[in-house]
């Protein structure tokens, strides 16, 4: 029996890849280089951002690292958040799963991740919300996924992660929890679905 959802974000419950885009290429500007290449966007776009400005700035081996860490630090998020769109139907969702499952969010975000919820006024519908901050090993590892799993004493079985990258595929075949691919049908999944909605008609939802 269903018992919790877990949510990536990015991809998922946001589509953020022009704020993604955005809030790299400010770093690499910052410092004087070209943007990111497609390939680079699409690294970022699944992964934690401490890989993130690892990935796009290795190919300056020179560059002082601690610079460019230190101004991200320092680089207020907000003004980045009108480049988020949120799912037009994520809210709606909610709505209906919060009153029958218990809801988590497992994310390669960090201290954005807060602000974010914030200011979607989102931060109610979730009990717990698990960043790359929050475990010693981000996604696709499976540290969030279990640190979520024993705070709400659920076992993979009662559990669906919802997912739309192939880090969120290994991350939840590493606990055993099955996938739910949102937007992206190459994924090996359990389900696949196109928009939020649709998972309320799942077997594990309307079972």
């Amino acid at each position: 029996m269903l018992k919790l959802i877990v949510f990536d974000c990015d991809g998922v419950m946001f589509d953020s890849m022009e704020a993604n885009r955005i809030y790299y290429n400010d770093l690499l500007t910052a410092f004087g280089y070209p943007v990111m290449s497609e390939e680079e966007l699409a690294f970022v776009h699944m992964h934690n951002v401490i890989d993130s400005v690892n990935h796009i700035f290795r190919h300056y081996p020179n560059q002082d690292m601690d610079s460019v860490n230190q101004l991200r630090l320092r680089t207020d998020y907000l003004k980045y958040l009108p480049h988020m769109k949120m799912e037009p139907d994520l809210r709606e969702f909610l709505g209906y799963a919060k009153n029958r499952f218990r809801l988590a969010i497992s994310t390669n975000r960090a201290t954005t991740m807060q602000p974010l919820l914030k200011e979607f006024k989102l931060a109610e519908y979730f009990e717990l919300v698990v960043t790359a901050a929050d475990v010693k090993n981000p996604k696709p590892a499976p540290d969030a996924l279990y640190k979520i799993l024993d705070y709400f004493n659920c076992t993979a079985a009662e559990t669906i992660f919802i997912g739309d990258s192939q880090v969120d595929q290994l991350h939840a075949e590493s606990v055993g929890v099955p996938l739910i691919a949102f937007k992206n049908r190459a994924l090996e999944a359990s389900y696949h679905v196109n928009n939020f909605m649709e998972i309320c008609r799942l077997e594990p939802f309307s079972g």
